[in-house]
């Protein structure tokens, strides 16, 4: 044999391990999609993602409809998948239900928060403000969602917990956007410390002061969107 037909061919960049390939493929394109290398109303191409995973079409299929169920892709006839794009107002929809439901969950989970609940939401806060220094965007986004759930497991409603999670995996993306877009990094941390410091005095104020946390989040994000366009436009 020669010495070229021992030769490994090159890993691709997106090689993944082969056990439980559809999950691990969704888990992959779900990071791309979230931190934006995939845009809204961008299609996702089935031949073109297998090659690049090098695997077959088949666990990109299943990998789509984990996408799709997600709500981060849907499927349309003749252009097969497409990354969704949310108009404005629905991406303000989103940051409303989480409002109603975190504020919900949060007055219920308050009076129950044990110290070891609240060591644990003291030790995911000081990664996520780690994160808020390095500027780690894919970072922050999987830490936010953690911080705000772990304020919220204390009060044991595992239905309401299923439902933000999936709300959140809608807003994570823009919310890694609007930090991209306005450098807000320090006013995050900043009210995800003083939230974590009201819920270890279980005070009461903090069911307020989440709600406006959330929504000055989606308005910010707005406004960061709307400028971003004007700017596009100017060009």
């Amino acid at each position: 044999m020669t010495k070229n037909m021992h030769q490994k061919k090159p890993r691709s960049k997106y090689s993944i391990k082969r056990q439980s390939l559809p999950e691990a493929l969704a888990e992959s394109l779900r990071e791309r999609i979230l931190n934006g290398e995939f845009k809204g109303g961008e299609p996702l191409i089935q031949e073109a993602i297998a090659a690049e995973y090098e695997c077959s079409r088949m666990p990109v299929r299943e990998a789509f409809r984990q996408l799709e169920a997600a709500g981060l892709i849907v499927s349309k006839i003749h252009k097969g998948a497409v990354v969704t794009a949310l108009p404005s107002e629905q991406i303000m929809e989103l940051f409303e239900l989480r409002a109603i439901l975190e504020c919900d969950i949060l007055a219920y989970s308050l009076a129950r928060m044990t110290d070891q609940h609240l060591d644990a939401s003291e030790q995911i806060l000081e990664e996520l403000e780690e994160a808020y220094g390095d500027r780690d965007i894919a970072k922050v986004g999987a830490l936010n969602w953690e911080f705000h759930r772990s304020l919220y497991v204390a009060a044991e409603r595992v239905q309401t917990l299923a439902l933000l999670q999936g709300i959140n995996v809608q807003t994570d993306r823009y919310i890694r956007l609007q930090l991209l877009l306005t450098s807000a990094f320090e006013e995050a941390e900043t009210e995800h410390r003083r939230i974590l410091n009201l819920c270890k005095k279980r005070d009461p104020s903090v069911v307020e002061f989440m709600r406006d946390h959330i929504i000055r989040a989606g308005h910010n994000l707005l406004e960061a969107l709307k400028t971003r366009k004007s700017a596009n436009a100017a060009e």
